[in-house]
């Protein structure tokens, strides 16, 4: 008998997580490395919610919450859901997490059984399937192009979905290809839902306000009402927030859902840190003008490396949307070699190469589901940026 369970043999370990720490591992060895895999902000977290934890501490805020959230928590984020998304969800129709992993995880054991399916657009965050796969489901990948901005259709929508389907997981802005839907393609998807009430919808906004220009946010449950029912929308304080270590996520949903995965969270961690949460609750409530002048430094970035990697040999960068990625393509560099003589075959071999080359750390985007990409987090300064993107296309040009 084995002693490691069946469902590992499932899974991978995530790529993001593998390549930033190779990158930390190569530092330490004395190598200069600009590491943009990681996906999250470089910004502090705002002063004023570092003290609402400070306060919380001096309260005597340390003690076990209920699982699924302190109330004044719950309770900012039933008043978000209705000031930013225009959903009316009662406090106790939502439920607070261990950052938005948790929320999907619990959701997924909550509601999965061998042979339920659900339906990912393709690229995809490395986590999606992964989670799927150990929660005993079936992930099926829609499939997108860069032709369309990386961006699911109404026909590859249906295509997906049978009847073994039970979720269709949306991420908008998305990780990795920062793309993000209009009102118009979330209706157009919507109708498709629509004509399978079987289908329950999980939209990870993990990036709702970082999106750039003129593009305005809106989520499914809010185009849609009559998807509310069987809607799942979740969020977090870790990006606009830039509060990924806090590791605060929330949803909100029917009471059915929210009961499920309370009862999960009970047998699983119980409550998330309660300093956290009382962080949170600034958060949510508190100032906001920060986000503004964020979305607009990483939109000054995004357009830095947009443009940079296009003056790169061989690579085509759409301009996305949202979130802090960019997903170029090097299917233009395939069959040529290095310096070395080493043969770039595969989206992995030029990430690997690039790390060796130039001390460029990115990660393939087969890792994502789609290639031959490669996904670049431009979450750091412009210095860093710019020293990065010159790198790359030094490594480009090598190429013969």
């Amino acid at each position: 008998m084995a002693f490691l369970a069946d469902a590992l043999s499932r899974v991978k370990p995530s790529a993001t997580i593998v390549v930033t720490q190779k990158a930390r591992d190569l530092k330490a060895k004395g190598r200069d490395v600009i590491s943009l895999g990681a996906g999250e902000p470089d910004f502090d977290t705002p002063n004023n919610i570092k003290n609402a934890a400070v306060e919380a501490i001096r309260r005597g805020e340390t003690k076990y919450t209920p699982v699924a959230g302190i109330t004044p928590l719950r309770e900012a984020i039933a008043a978000k859901f209705k000031r930013e998304n225009n959903l009316d969800y009662k406090p106790e129709q939502t439920i607070v997490c261990t950052g938005g992993k948790q929320v999907l995880f619990n959701a997924f054991i909550a509601t999965l059984n061998p042979g339920d399916e659900v339906v990912i657009p393709r690229p995809y965050w490395v986590s999606y399937p992964e989670m799927v796969a150990l929660c005993g489901g079936t992930p099926v990948f829609a499939e997108t192009s860069i032709d369309n901005g990386f961006k699911l259709t109404a026909e590859a929508l249906e295509k997906a979905i049978t009847p073994k389907t039970k979720w269709f997981l949306m991420n908008s802005p998305s990780n990795p290809s920062g793309a993000a839907y209009t009102e118009a393609e979330l209706r157009a998807l919507a109708d498709v839902l629509m004509k399978h009430p079987h289908v329950w919808t999980l939209t990870d906004d993990m990036y709702e306000h970082l999106t750039y220009g003129d593009f305005k946010f809106r989520t499914l449950a809010e185009v849609e009402p009559a998807l509310y029912e069987r809607t799942l929308t979740m969020n977090g304080v870790s990006k606009a927030y830039a509060m990924t270590g806090w590791r605060i996520g929330y949803a909100a949903g029917p009471l059915q859902i929210i009961k499920a995965m309370d009862m999960v969270q009970g047998q699983q961690t119980s409550g998330a840190c309660s300093i956290a949460q009382w962080a949170a609750v600034e958060a949510l409530n508190g100032p906001q003008d920060f986000i503004e002048t964020n979305r607009t430094l990483f939109q000054g970035r995004r357009d830095l490396v947009v443009s940079m990697l296009n003056q790169a040999r061989g690579l085509s960068c759409p301009t996305p949307e949202g979130a802090f990625y960019v997903y170029p393509s090097c299917q233009d560099l395939l069959g040529k070699k290095t310096p070395a003589g080493k043969v770039i075959e595969t989206d992995e071999d030029f990430v690997s190469e690039l790390l060796e080359a130039e001390g460029v750390a990115a990660v393939h985007g087969s890792a994502f589901g789609l290639g031959p990409n490669f996904r670049i987090s431009y979450a750091t300064s412009d210095a860093l940026l710019e020293e990065a993107c010159t790198r790359i296309q030094r490594f480009a040009g090598s190429l013969t």
